[in-house]
């Protein structure tokens, strides 16, 4: 995405401009609010820096970690575990079309920019083609409406769907700041506590925001130029479920009923 304008453009991996271990710095949070629910996430304040950093749990910081490495694989059109994984979305997306090779115009249909989707998969990595994949194993009805727009009044100029994909996977990766070695968020201190619940926090945590990407895009009337502001609108609504006091497990986010 640009944040000039509403148009998609492939974003550059974002472990190509970070290096885990440096000087980052934090957003400020509350440290009563995280006495009150997260007990096992400490805030922190480093001597040289008046803004706290969080500290994990052994547990936590190594589901963190796992799934950073997620994070860290780009994708490989020549590897056959990636190959299988995209001919798996295609097999689940469309499954009475038969899809006549990995690189075909038939892509388009789905939404991609052009007939070889490794080219849009760049900004993501390998996590975001296993993102779209748990989307339509896990919850089928849900993705098979926002992939056939089904639902709402549409826009003429509507987003393309798995670009959005992609998109929705780099944003969260940048709102929960996986790529610090330590969260320098309130959100990104509780989805640590999350994840180390479960596992696939960040897979279930990404069929939430398309869902309610896609509500916040028909509840704008927006269309396709108006994309960055859907998902910056859709971001800041996230953060603030994540940090009511109630959430304990993704399932008690408001915005998880969007997928059922």
């Amino acid at each position: 995405m640009d944040d000039r304008g509403g148009s998609f453009v492939a974003v550059r991996r974002i472990s190509q401009g970070l290096e885990r271990g440096g000087d980052y710095h934090t957003t400020s949070g509350s440290a009563a609010w995280i006495g009150k629910g997260l007990s096992c996430v400490c805030a922190q304040r480093r001597e040289s820096d008046a803004r706290p950093s969080f500290d994990l749990t052994p547990v936590q910081e190594e589901c963190l970690q796992k799934l950073q490495r997620r994070v860290d694989v780009p994708y490989d059109s020549s590897n056959p575990e990636h190959q299988e994984a995209l001919q798996a979305l295609w097999d689940v997306s469309f499954p009475e079309e038969e899809l006549h090779g990995l690189i075909s115009e038939q892509w388009k249909e789905m939404g991609w920019q052009g007939k070889d989707p490794s080219t849009d998969f760049r900004g993501g990595g390998f996590i975001s083609l296993e993102n779209l994949l748990f989307f339509a194993r896990t919850y089928p009805k849900a993705f098979q409406d926002l992939l056939q727009k089904r639902e709402g009044d549409r826009a003429l100029w509507e987003y393309p769907f798995a670009v959005a994909g992609v998109n929705i996977t780099f944003m969260l990766i940048q709102m929960l700041d996986l790529e610090a070695v330590k969260p320098r968020t309130m959100s990104g201190a509780v989805f640590c506590k999350l994840l180390s619940e479960n596992e696939m926090a960040f897979d279930i945590l990404y069929c939430i925001t398309f869902k309610l990407m896609d509500q916040q895009w028909l509840s704008m009337h927006a269309s396709y130029m108006d994309f960055n502001a859907v998902m910056k609108s859709t971001r800041r609504q996230l953060e603030r479920e994540l940090l009511l006091e109630d959430i304990t497990r993704l399932e008690d986010m408001p915005s998880y009923s969007l997928l059922s």
